[in-house]
């Protein structure tokens, strides 16, 4: 069998916890690849919204196994506070729930480290969640971090004792305020490592080629968004790891020869959190009507996203880098109502058109729009594509010929119920 890779398309919050929830029936195993408590993906089901920060969004499926790779990086108070969550849902995880123990662990100094430099930046901020993720990142590549597997060894308390040492160093040197707040942080983390410690923890790319050899079903689930990715995405307003396909690869450990679809999710329309360039940003009362009928707000922080018309150069660009075989696309029901839709087929650089996003991101663009008629009809409660409504599947149409990949399920509300396959 093969992997197969499911990841966002555009800024973030397409949508990929709802489908992965949707698709989990298919697969036998799910595994997390990259990121941290800085995901939020959200799952609606029985009347209930469910968001998921750590643990992969198959988990509601108690037959299903679920892996956290060795690509993210975990804080284990925010992983607890999920379990405890799931738990009094009457989910019981630690079933279906395996650990790669080179996963790196976030540790409170890392936040407030976090807090530290974001805040160092003053108006060049990057709208960072501050959960830690990006010194945790840092801290892995300078190999001095932590991992899931050192909390078993002898000398943990030690090298803990260590490299919180090593932080405290950085935050005396930007006069860091907060550190009254470390001794009860380091408490609470401490006493979640019993949580953690309920866990089997894996040797995560054995197992995983194992259930390769033996004809299991694997889906890589992905966080945030291609354009969010550390090395293509809009630099420096990005996340701290490899948000795209090749991600899935060295963060569980398997060979690209091992991969199968790559499922790229993407919304009708936009969305960003943070700061960072959006070239189809909306300021008017149409990007505020936007955000209210999607409810654009982030499932992590809270913040109104930034919400804008659907920009296909920079999907053609997240489509070209992680070679995507289906996109799902999600949201669809918002655009409902609207008089005329809009999708940027190009930009505007100091004069000449492109196709491609420029390497400044500082540089000035201006999206060149095309205009399709909307549609009137609540599409929220339709169950088949012929249903849709004809500019509804004009505008689908134009997506699956500018992209060259085919729409294979479109989201319809919230609910894992609320989708159209095609």
């Amino acid at each position: 069998m093969k992997l197969d890779i499911l990841l966002g398309l555009q800024w973030g919050d397409e949508g990929k916890g709802k489908v992965v929830d949707l698709i989990t029936p298919h697969y036998d195993i799910i595994a997390r690849f990259q990121g941290g408590a800085n995901a939020g993906h959200s799952l609606e089901f029985n009347g209930i919204k469910h968001v998921l920060h750590l643990i992969p969004s198959g988990i509601f499926h108690s037959d299903k196994i679920n892996i956290i790779g060795n690509g993210v990086v975990l804080d284990p108070v925010v992983f607890k506070k999920e379990i405890d969550d799931l738990r009094k849902m009457g989910v019981e995880p630690v079933h279906n729930l395996l650990i790669a123990n080179k996963a790196h662990l976030i540790l409170p100094t890392h936040r407030l480290l976090d807090t530290a430099l974001e805040t160092e930046k003053g108006n060049k901020k990057i709208g960072s969640t501050l959960k830690g993720i990006g010194p945790a990142y840092t801290d892995k590549a300078g190999r001095t971090g932590l991992r899931i597997g050192d909390i078993l060894s002898s000398g943990f308390a030690e090298r803990l004792e260590e490299v919180t040492a090593q932080h405290r160093k950085i935050l005396d040197f930007y006069s860091f305020d907060g550190l009254d707040k470390l001794d009860e942080m380091m408490k609470d983390w401490l006493d979640s490592l019993s949580t953690l410690k309920e866990f089997t923890m894996i040797d995560g790319e054995y197992e995983i080629h194992q259930y390769l050899r033996e004809g299991k079903r694997i889906l890589g689930e992905g966080a945030q968004g291609t354009l969010l990715d550390i090395d293509f995405g809009s630099y420096p307003f990005v996340t701290s790891s490899n948000t795209v396909a090749a991600g899935a690869f060295t963060g569980l450990g398997v060979a690209p020869s091992c991969t199968g679809k790559i499922i790229g999710i993407a919304k009708a329309y936009c969305t960003r959190v943070g700061n960072g360039p959006f070239p189809t940003e909306l300021f008017d009362a149409t990007g505020e009507l936007l955000r209210k009928k999607g409810a654009e707000f982030g499932a992590t922080t809270g913040r109104p996203r930034r919400c804008g018309w659907l920009d296909l150069v920079a999907l053609k660009y997240a489509v070209m880098l992680n070679g995507v075989t289906d996109i799902v696309l999600t949201k669809a029901d918002v655009l409902s109502g609207f008089d005329t839709v809009k999708v940027c087929v190009a930009y505007k650089v100091a004069g000449k058109i492109t196709d491609r996003a420029p390497f400044d991101n500082n540089a000035e663009i201006e999206p060149v729009y095309q205009s399709f008629e909307g549609w009137k009809e609540d599409i929220s409660q339709l169950k088949t594509y012929n249903e849709l409504p004809d500019s509804f599947k004009t505008y689908i149409d134009f997506i699956e010929k500018e992209t060259g990949v085919n729409i294979s399920i479109i989201s319809v509300g919230p609910d894992r119920n609320a989708s159209i396959y095609r």
